[in-house]
């Protein structure tokens, strides 16, 4: 982007209306054109990370690898974890934040344990139900949100998200009752075949997953509400502590033996997921969650979609009509919140950490929240 655009971001100085109009003698772009273009790029870096990373997860737990081998979703997380902490440590180095701990360890610990409980259920539940319904399963996310948020912080929600959540469980429930929701198999000689037996069990672990993902996003906003530690900061120190449970949740379980494929699709899992949470920091500190929220709602609709087409995922009319209700009711969260643009003192450096795909994880500023995360007054 131009100099001067990026010069006036970092000196703080106001954009008037007709200087947002004029184009820049650098680049010949007028600043709202140069804004738009950010904004696309964004959006679209969230969606080649976050696809990139649906496809390449299913990838890895669904192909068959060898004889007697399973990849263990903790060793994907560990994986993962020691990703973003790199990441988080370069950061830091560059912006000259402290490495030292901000806010007690235990809150760290806590938040660490959780995610990576649920990051771990999302992958293991790919292997008893298929992608489709993962990714829509995990869209009922706000309902254990709902219900950890009247406990733990005594949030009063208004009667529009009670309907949300009740028609995104309606929507989840036509989904899983009119059509086949097990998992896709790959077997020797490349035979695909779907495990429809186990589709119980993957329903247990999805349940799981909404529970431990609704304490997370909950419990970081409770404890890093009113304390100043920044994005990186948080990334260091639950990426630590997720790779030093992980390693101990290892201890014994056999590594998967060297295969260039399945190590090239562990680091673009890694990768991708950490590159996501980039762009998705820098969605909201520029855009807002309006934005945010409809970009990732449409993400997880391609992301069905696109699972469908590459690793022949058939759904019934009657599934298409529960994932229509699930995104439509979405799309009327998303925009009934209103707001959702570049607000004044928006302190996007001290808010809840995006882990891995944990899908539309509302992650907010202290300034800019959508209404219908706000409680009712």
């Amino acid at each position: 982007f131009c100099p001067r655009m990026q010069e006036g971001e970092q000196t703080g100085q106001e954009v008037t209306e007709g200087q947002d109009m004029q184009p820049d003698a650098l680049c010949g772009m007028t600043r709202e054109s140069q804004r738009k273009l950010k904004g696309v790029g964004c959006a679209l870096g969230i969606f080649s990370t976050l696809m990139v990373y649906g496809f390449v997860q299913e990838s890895i737990m669904t192909a068959n690898w060898g004889p007697d081998v399973k990849i263990s979703s903790l060793f994907l997380v560990m994986c993962n974890r020691i990703t973003s902490m790199s990441i988080a440590i370069i950061a830091i180095l560059i912006r000259r934040e402290t490495m030292k701990p901000v806010a007690p360890f235990q809150s760290y610990l806590v938040i660490a344990f959780s995610n990576m409980m649920a990051t771990t259920c999302q992958y293991e539940a790919l292997r008893y139900v298929s992608f489709p319904t993962q990714t829509l399963g995990k869209t009922a996310k706000m309902i254990p949100v709902m219900i950890w948020g009247t406990f733990l912080t005594k949030k009063v929600y208004k009667v529009k998200d009670y309907i949300v959540a009740g028609a995104v469980t309606v929507g989840t429930t036509c989904f899983l009752l009119l059509g086949p929701v097990g998992a896709r198999k790959i077997k020797e000689g490349g035979e695909v075949a779907t495990d429809t037996t186990s589709t119980v069990i993957g329903m247990l672990i999805m349940v799981m997953y909404l529970g431990f993902d609704g304490f997370t996003s909950t419990w970081q906003e409770k404890l890093f509400k009113s304390l100043d530690v920044s994005t990186w900061n948080q990334m260091l120190y639950v990426g630590f502590l997720s790779t030093i449970i992980t390693s101990f949740g290892q201890l014994g379980a056999p590594v998967p033996k060297w295969d260039p494929t399945l190590y090239t699709y562990i680091l673009a899992l890694s990768l991708s997921a950490a590159v996501a949470q980039i762009f998705i920091l820098i969605t909201i500190k520029e855009f807002g969650a309006l934005l945010f929220a409809t970009v990732m709602t449409t993400r997880q609709f391609l992301s069905i979609l696109l699972s469908c087409i590459i690793f022949l995922h058939p759904l019934t009319w009657g599934q298409w009509l529960g994932t229509t209700l699930v995104f439509g009711a979405l799309y009327y969260k998303t925009f009934a919140g209103g707001g959702g643009g570049k607000k004044k003192n928006s302190n996007v450096e001290h808010q809840a950490v995006p882990q891995d795909d944990k899908d539309v994880p509302m992650v907010q500023t202290n300034a800019d929240k959508t209404e219908a995360e706000e409680p009712a007054k």
